[in-house]
C-alpha cells in the first residue's frame, strides 16, 4: 500500500501540471510525459499496461467504457463496441465505406458521419476519439497526482486539414488544450534522434494499425528537417486483419456473417498474423472449420498493400532528392513493423533493415512527450522542428486553374501572399476558391472552402488589386485572408471542411499528377490563351464602342472581321499557339487605333492647361 499513499505539506503549492504527449493510435493509444529530463510512457490500466486499446463502449445505461475492458464487450456487443475510428476521423457520409466484416451502425441522416449506438444519440468519430483522449488525460492525472490540461497529439503525417481539424477539435472536447498536433514520424524522429544523438539522413517507415506514413528527414545538430513525406491516411494492420478474415470465409465458404462472427474472426485473424510473426505455420479454428495458414498465405494476402507502400517511399525518396543508398538509417515506428514481411519488405526498398532501438510502439508517443515539453519551455536541449504539409495549396483561377501558393512539402509553419485582379468591368466581388492537390485544373484537385470577397469598388478590368493570403501554422492547419488594397475591404476563413481524404484519393492525387503532367501543361497553356484572347476582345470591342470616331469605315470593318475570326478560332481550336498567333496579330492590327486613342486621351487631359503646369 506503501506505494500508492502520497503524503504532502497541504502549506506548499502543488507542482506545476507537466504537458503530456498523446499518440493516438488507430488500434492503441499511448501517454507520455517527461519527469527528470526523459521521457517515458505511463501506465494506462490496472494490469500495468502502457498501451490503452483505442475502443469504446457505449452501454445501453448511457456508460461509457474505454479500453481493454471495452475491447472485451465488443464480443457481447459488436455494434455498440467502436475501434479504430480514427480512420473516419474528418471524414464525409459519402467517403465512409462499410467493410464487409465492419459491425458499425450508420447513423440514419444527412447529417455529418455518426454511429448509432445504445443508450444515447449517434456519435461522430471525433466525439469517440474525446472519450479515448479523456481516458488517457484522467490515467495521466492518477499517474501523476496533478491535473493535466495540455496536451501534444499525433497525427500521421499524410492527414489532411480536416482530420487535424477533427483531431484538435476532440482534444478540445476531451478537456484538453492541444499545444501542438505533430506528425507521427517527426516525434518518432525527434524521440529516435534526442536518444541515440545520431545525424543524417533518415526514413522514418511509420506502418501502425490504421495508417501508414514515410518521411525522409535530416537531423543536424538539433535540427529536424523534414525534407519529403508521402503515405497512405488509411493503410494498415486493420487492413492485414481484413484481408485475412475475408481469405478464411473465402476458404470455408462463409457468406453472410453475423456481427459476432465478425469480430470473432478478426480477432482471430489478428492473433493469426501475430502467431505468424513468430512462427511459420499455425493451426486455426473457428467454430466447425478449421485451417493450417503458413507464412506464404499470408504473404500473398497482404501483397497488394506493399505495393501501395512501394509506390509511396520511392515517391518521398524522389522528393526528397535522395537515393535508397543515401539514406543512414531507417527508424521503424508502429506495432505493424514487428511482422517479418514488412521488415523484409523494408530493407528491399531501401537496402537496410530497419531499426529498433526504441520500441516502436512508444517511440511516437515518447516524441510528442519531448515535443509538449518543449513548448513548455522547460527542455534543456536546443531543438528545432522543421515539418512539412503533404499536398499542395493553391486558389482557382479564371478558365478554372490551380494557382497553387503553397506547394507540397513546403516547410510549415508557412505563409504565402499572391496578388490577383478582376476579370470584367465593373466587377464588385470576387469568389475565393481554395483547393488541395496537385494538378493544374481546380476539378482535379480537391476542394477545401469557397468565400466571397464584396465591396470591391467597381472599376475597370485589371485595376482592382486583391491580395490573398495563405498561413499554415504549425499543425498544419490553413487559414485564408483576402484583402482589396484600394478600400483594404477583407474577410478572412478558417478552413474546416467536413471531410477528409481517402487513401484513393491521395494515391490519384499525386499519381494523376505525375501520368498527367504533359497534358496538364498543354491544357494551362491553352486556357490561358482563351482567357488572354477573350480578354483582347472585350477590350477591343469596348474601345471600338467608344472611339469609333478614331476609325475610320475600312478600318472599323477590317477590325470587326478580324476579331470574329478569333471568336470563330476560340470556338473550334485546342492549339494554344495558334491562339497566340491570332491574339499577337490582333494586337498589330489595332496598333494604329490603339495609339490614336492614347493621343487622344492625353490631349483631352491637356486642354485647357499649359505645359508649365505639368
Amino acid at each position: 500500500m506503501s506505494g500508492l499513499l502520497q503524503i504532502r505539506d497541504p502549506q506548499k503549492p502543488l507542482p506545476p501540471a507537466p504537458a503530456i504527449g498523446v499518440d493516438l493510435g488507430t488500434t492503441h493509444s499511448l501517454v507520455a510525459v517527461v519527469t527528470q529530463g526523459k521521457p517515458s510512457c505511463l501506465v494506462v490500466d490496472e494490469d500495468n499496461s502502457q498501451v490503452l486499446p483505442s475502443v469504446v463502449h457505449y452501454s445501453a445505461n448511457g456508460s461509457v467504457v474505454v479500453g481493454k475492458y471495452a475491447k472485451q464487450l465488443a464480443f457481447q456487443f459488436p455494434e455498440d463496441t467502436l475501434a479504430s475510428v480514427k480512420r473516419f476521423m474528418g471524414k464525409s457520409r459519402s467517403e465512409f465505406e462499410a467493410k464487409r466484416l465492419a459491425s458499425y451502425r450508420l447513423a440514419p441522416g444527412e447529417g455529418p458521419l455518426a454511429f448509432q449506438v445504445s443508450g444515447g444519440p449517434a456519435v461522430t468519430p471525433l466525439e469517440v476519439s474525446a472519450e479515448i483522449l479523456r481516458a488517457l488525460k484522467q490515467r495521466a492525472h492518477a499517474a501523476l497526482s496533478s491535473k493535466i490540461t495540455q496536451a501534444v497529439i499525433s497525427v500521421p503525417a499524410y492527414f489532411d486539414n480536416a482530420q487535424r481539424q477533427a483531431t484538435q477539435d476532440a482534444g478540445r472536447l476531451a478537456g484538453l488544450e492541444v499545444l501542438r498536433l505533430i506528425n507521427e514520424p517527426t516525434a518518432a524522429a525527434l524521440a529516435y534522434g534526442l536518444q541515440s544523438k545520431k545525424q543524417g539522413c533518415f526514413a522514418v517507415f511509420d506502418l501502425g494499425g490504421g495508417t501508414f506514413d514515410i518521411s525522409i528527414l535530416k537531423l543536424t545538430e538539433g535540427i529536424f528537417e523534414v525534407k519529403a513525406t508521402a503515405g497512405d491516411s488509411a493503410l494498415g494492420g486493420d487492413d492485414f486483419d481484413l484481408s485475412i478474415a475475408c481469405a478464411l470465409l473465402e476458404k470455408w465458404n462463409i457468406e453472410n456473417p453475423t456481427p459476432l462472427q465478425r469480430q470473432a474472426l478478426l480477432s482471430a485473424a489478428r492473433q493469426l498474423k501475430e502467431q505468424l510473426s513468430q512462427e511459420t505455420s499455425v493451426d486455426i479454428c473457428f467454430e466447425e472449420h478449421s485451417a493450417t495458414v503458413v507464412r506464404d498465405d499470408l504473404k500473398q494476402w497482404i501483397e497488394p498493400f506493399f505495393k501501395r507502400i512501394n509506390f509511396a517511399c520511392k515517391r518521398a525518396l524522389k522528393d526528397a532528392g535522395l537515393a535508397e543508398g543515401e539514406i543512414q538509417e531507417v527508424v521503424l515506428v508502429g506495432g505493424s513493423t514487428r511482422m517479418p514481411e514488412v521488415q523484409h519488405w523494408v530493407e528491399k526498398i531501401f537496402g537496410k533493415p530497419g531499426l529498433w532501438e526504441v520500441d516502436p510502439e512508444k517511440v511516437v508517443a515518447l516524441g510528442a512527450a519531448i515535443q509538449a515539453h518543449l513548448l513548455c519551455g522547460t527542455h534543456d536541449a536546443e531543438v528545432l522542428l522543421l515539418d512539412v504539409i503533404p499536398l499542395s495549396l493553391g486558389l482557382e483561377t479564371m478558365g478554372g486553374m490551380t494557382e497553387k501558393l503553397l506547394p507540397r512539402n513546403s516547410t510549415i509553419p508557412a505563409r504565402a501572399t499572391q496578388t490577383f485582379t478582376t476579370f470584367k468591368d465593373g466587377q464588385s466581388g470576387m469568389e475565393i476558391h481554395v483547393v488541395q492537390g496537385e494538378r493544374e485544373s481546380a476539378k482535379d484537385c480537391r476542394s477545401l472552402a469557397k468565400f466571397h470577397l464584396k465591396g470591391i469598388p467597381p472599376m475597370a478590368a485589371g485595376l482592382a488589386r486583391v491580395e490573398v493570403r495563405f498561413a499554415v501554422d504549425a499543425n498544419g492547419l490553413l487559414s485564408v485572408e483576402a484583402q482589396e488594397l484600394g478600400t483594404g475591404i477583407q474577410q478572412e476563413v478558417a478552413i474546416q471542411p467536413s471531410h477528409g481524404l481517402s487513401e484513393e484519393t491521395i494515391e490519384r492525387m499525386i499519381k494523376a499528377s505525375i501520368v498527367h503532367a504533359q497534358e496538364d501543361i498543354f491544357s494551362r497553356l491553352l486556357i490561358e490563351q482563351q482567357i488572354e484572347a477573350r480578354r483582347v476582345l472585350a477590350e477591343l470591342h469596348k474601345q471600338m464602342k467608344a472611339h469609333a470616331d478614331l476609325l475610320s469605315a475600312e478600318e472599323a470593318t477590317s477590325l470587326w472581321e478580324a476579331s470574329k475570326q478569333l471568336e470563330a478560332l476560340l470556338e473550334t481550336t485546342q492549339e494554344a499557339a495558334k491562339l497566340r498567333q491570332a491574339v499577337l496579330a490582333l494586337d498589330n492590327q489595332a496598333k494604329g487605333f490603339v495609339e490614336r486613342i492614347m493621343n487622344h486621351s492625353i490631349q483631352s487631359v491637356l486642354q485647357g492647361h499649359s505645359m508649365t503646369e505639368f
